[in-house]
């Protein structure tokens, strides 16, 4: 798995010559009613293992949550799981926030 900073995703979100990468939040719905990145699907960390069939193992998909550990511990299981192309958006949305979106809000 591989860690993914907010501008490195800006950058692939971008860039028209590349593929854009599945988003999978997987934080509480309270924290998705708060802020969001735009075209991102929504599962939680907890419905993950039962879901994940919802995901194609052969996208590029990038897992994010608040600051970036819950996401790396679903990014590992997926990995695990035979998903062959998992990032990490390493800081989360808080990272979004501060260094690609400055309106958005944090908490």
């Amino acid at each position: 798995m591989r860690q993914l900073s907010p501008l490195e995703l800006r950058a692939w979100l971008d860039d028209t010559a590349r593929v854009p990468p599945v988003l999978l939040d997987v934080r509480e719905e309270w924290e998705l009613e708060r802020c969001r990145i735009d075209g991102a699907i929504w599962i939680p960390m907890r419905d993950v293992p039962r879901r994940m069939e919802e995901l194609n193992p052969k996208a590029e998909l990038v897992v994010i949550c608040h600051h970036g550990v819950r996401s790396y511990h679903v990014a590992r299981l997926l990995e695990h799981e035979g998903f062959s192309s998992v990032y990490n958006l390493a800081t989360g949305v808080d990272g979004w926030a501060r260094q690609v979106d400055p309106t958005m809000q944090t908490y």
